[in-house]
């Protein structure tokens, strides 16, 4: 069986590649760059991924382990499918989540479908913890074994069809045995630390990035009965349930309750106000048919708390309208509501801005 491998130069898509080896399989490494420029990415201290750097150390491992490696050059895919729909989603009032988007649109599953096509593979090995099982008869994403590193709250907006062609070697680990492989197993990036940071940001925050592309417009923050508390300088800095930086003395804290992107304006109000018992989707990608759905909680932001469903239902528009048993705190649009039965992950959908 041929395998790929995506490696993005760190230490769990490397124990990835040197399990799938052990098992016996043909592999093949692959690293994606989607920055072309040597200063991108090359400070450690930012911890984030796909730099120069990282294709080099996943060559390095490529050798350590005697497989091929091969680089693709996707820095325009990249741009257009995941930094274009970031802008666009926070010029329109949203939070996106690009993480989950470029797993779907880049780096996991169109990945797959272009390495079955262009080097007849069977399956493509990431080093995500998740899990891929047979439940209900199907190849479903299950949460990992280390529930601190689970990342199958990113992989809700996968296609249906590519499940069938993903494994995660190192779903059963925790991510202190999967160090401890790497260094029995001397691999040269053993030690390297861990990208935490969405990787085309560079460090910055959304809105420092987002200046590169938009021109900073003044707006004003009114309370939800439209008075008028102050100034706010870009909408695209703050998101739903943000309390630093709205700059406002009116002996109360208040948070970011909407966004509203046509009049260029902040809303705010108290915590309480931010609570909800439904939200709507624009669409749902489910990995098991609804119907067969049982026992459903929701995840509406990764690590956020788990709610349990209450309904869920399609909307004359195409999109779903989820009610939940339980009001829940800081629903955003744009941001990634995922569904689970168990440690099953059912599907997913992004949230809508109504």
């Amino acid at each position: 069986m041929r395998v790929a491998v995506g490696m993005s130069g760190g230490v769990d898509s490397s124990v990835s590649a040197l399990l799938m080896k052990l098992a016996g399989y043909e592999v093949i490494g692959v690293t994606l760059r989607f920055h072309t420029l040597p200063e991108s990415c090359s400070v450690d201290d930012l911890r984030v991924c796909c730099s120069p750097q990282d294709v080099k150390d996943a060559a390095k491992v490529s050798e350590k382990l005697g497989i091929p490696h091969i680089t693709l050059d996707w820095e325009r895919i990249f741009k257009s499918r995941v930094i274009d729909y970031f802008v666009k989603e926070y010029l329109e009032g949203k939070t996106p989540n690009p993480c989950a988007v470029c797993n779907r649109d880049v780096k996991t599953g169109f990945l797959a479908k272009y390495l079955r096509e262009v080097a007849q593979i069977d399956k493509l090995a990431t080093g995500h913890y998740a899990k891929i099982l047979e439940y209900r008869g199907r190849k479903m994403v299950a949460k990992a074994e280390d529930r601190n590193k689970d990342q199958s709250y990113f992989l809700a907006l996968m296609e249906r069809d590519v499940l069938e062609l993903l494994e995660f070697p190192i779903g059963s680990y925790t991510k202190d045995q999967v160090r401890k492989i790497a260094q029995e197993y001397n691999l040269p990036v053993a030690q390297k630390k861990d990208s935490q940071e969405v990787c085309f940001l560079m460090g910055k925050k959304p809105g420092e990035f987002l200046r590169d592309f938009v021109d900073t417009k003044e707006g004003i923050i009114t309370d939800t009965q439209g008075k008028v508390l102050g100034k706010h300088t870009g909408i695209y800095n703050f998101t739903i349930g943000q309390r630093r930086g709205l700059r406002l003395s009116i002996g109360k804290p208040l948070y970011v309750i909407d966004l509203d992107e046509q009049n260029n304006r902040i809303i705010v109000g108290e915590k309480d106000e931010l609570y909800r018992n439904s939200l709507k989707l624009l669409y749902l990608n489910a990995h098991l048919p609804i119907k067969e759905w049982g026992d459903v909680y929701a995840v509406v932001r990764y690590r956020s708390k788990p709610v349990r469903v209450r309904d869920i239902r399609e909307t004359q528009d195409g999109g779903y309208f989820v009610e939940f048993e339980e009001r829940v705190w800081g629903i955003t649009p744009g941001q990634v509501c995922a569904f689970y039965e168990g440690d099953v992950l059912l599907g997913g959908g992004v949230i809508a801005k109504e």
